[in-house]
């Protein structure tokens, strides 16, 4: 579990976050949400230990992330899988080193261990036969189960995805998406996911807080977006016009 207390974060005396509180609990896939500039990516970078916080509590199953030793900062990155929204993958390594590159630098296990165990995780996310293939040779859907491959390669506690359906059309998108979900339950990992992807939200939202201008404006799940009044948030999820119609519909049958 990851918890959040009153955190505040600024740039250049300009307020990011103000006074985020938030839970994010084991073997749940919860989704961070809102527009460009509402804070989601700071958040992140927060949480991951890159942004220092003016204020504020980031707390790791009862370990405080602002009291931590340099080593026990390094021992929790070690409990941290990243899906990063472009991939972020080794252009000139192969797959098999592109998985294998946490193993290299945070365990001293032999190579046949390693290697083990990258293709256990490149089997979990279904690719096989792609050790030796470079990221140019795959797709962009093949590529982002590499990257969730490598991100899971260490056993992760906790999962941090941003933006991890950027650019993938919408089967390919709802794929990621169950993967991510499938590997959320079967691991008891604590996954975070910024997106943008309203279908991700409906999908697999099991929580799901909604920023805006730096603040969490609502928290609740997927079904409850059809039953608030909080216009924030129904403005933001009914932007886009296939929502309108389910809005309109979800409306009409309460007339």
């Amino acid at each position: 579990m990851i918890k959040i207390t009153n955190l505040y974060k600024e740039f250049d005396g300009t307020p990011v976050l103000k006074g985020i509180n938030a839970t994010f609990e084991n073997g749940k896939t919860s989704l961070v949400i809102g527009q460009s500039g509402s804070g989601k990516t700071v958040l992140l970078k927060c949480m991951l230990g890159l942004l220092s916080p003016e204020k504020g509590d980031i707390c790791y199953d009862d370990r405080h992330y602002d009291k931590m030793t340099t080593k026990e900062k390094r021992d929790l990155r070690k409990e941290i899988g990243m899906v990063f929204q472009g991939g972020a993958l080794f252009d000139s390594s192969t797959i098999e080193e592109n998985i294998m590159f946490p193993l290299k630098m945070f365990t001293n296990q032999p190579y046949n261990k390693m290697l083990e165990r990258v293709n256990f995780v490149l089997n979990r996310v279904h690719l096989e036969n792609v050790n030796s293939k470079y990221p140019a040779e795959l797709s962009g859907g093949m590529q982002k189960r590499v990257s969730i491959a490598r991100a899971i390669v260490m056993n992760p506690k906790y999962l941090f995805c941003d933006e991890p359906n950027s650019g993938l059309d919408p089967k390919t998108a709802i794929v990621i998406d169950n993967l991510i979900q499938e590997i959320t339950d079967e691991y008891n990992i604590t996954t975070i996911i910024n997106s943008h992807d309203m279908n991700s939200v409906m999908e697999i939202g099991e929580k799901i807080i909604f920023l805006k201008d730096g603040v969490k404006e609502w928290e609740g799940t997927s079904n409850d977006i059809f039953r608030t009044d909080n216009k924030a948030i129904t403005d933001f999820v009914y932007s886009s016009n296939l929502f309108k119609k389910v809005r309109e519909a979800q409306l009409k049958e309460k007339g």
